[in-house]
């Protein structure tokens, strides 16, 4: 992978947002497809929910055994759902997403994947909520965390 992005620059095309307004693209150099190439050395899953553009490729790489296909595996969204159901069943109204403030005022959400979630407290005495997606979280002004802080 780290030889292909070398061959020459890198360009992408947008292919608009997903539901949480994060970008959706394919990127190339020299021709070469940056996604297409993660999947089929298994470095990546073809995510099929906005696109089958990598099915077949992943398919191949699966029947080859190469990177997560050397083992058994889960999706991170397979990961996250089983994550969101558990919390839903702890968390009032079913809405598991923890509104938190932190010292610096900013208020921040933690979904139940984040590494954080188990530790975060919610006080909705100091203005603190729970969300029941991160779309109404976002919506409402609140920020997904800085992962590798």
């Amino acid at each position: 992978m780290e030889g292909a992005v070398a061959e020459g620059n890198v360009t992408c095309v947008d292919r608009g947002k997903e539901i949480y307004g994060r970008a959706l693209g394919v990127c190339k150099v020299a021709g070469l497809d940056l996604g297409r190439l993660m999947v089929k050395e298994g470095m990546a899953w073809a995510f099929r929910r906005y696109s089958n553009d990598y099915a077949e490729t992943e398919n191949q790489a699966r029947a080859a055994g190469v990177g997560v296909w050397e083992q058994e595996s889960e999706t991170p969204w397979d990961y996250r759902a089983h994550r969101w159901e558990v919390a839903k069943q702890e968390a009032p109204n079913g809405c598991p997403i923890k509104g938190n403030i932190n010292r610096k005022g900013e208020h921040i959400y933690h979904a139940p994947w984040s590494p954080w979630y188990a530790k975060t407290k919610v006080s909705v005495e100091q203005g603190e909520r729970w969300f029941c997606d991160e779309g109404e979280a976002i919506a409402a002004g609140w920020r997904a965390p800085f992962w590798g802080r």
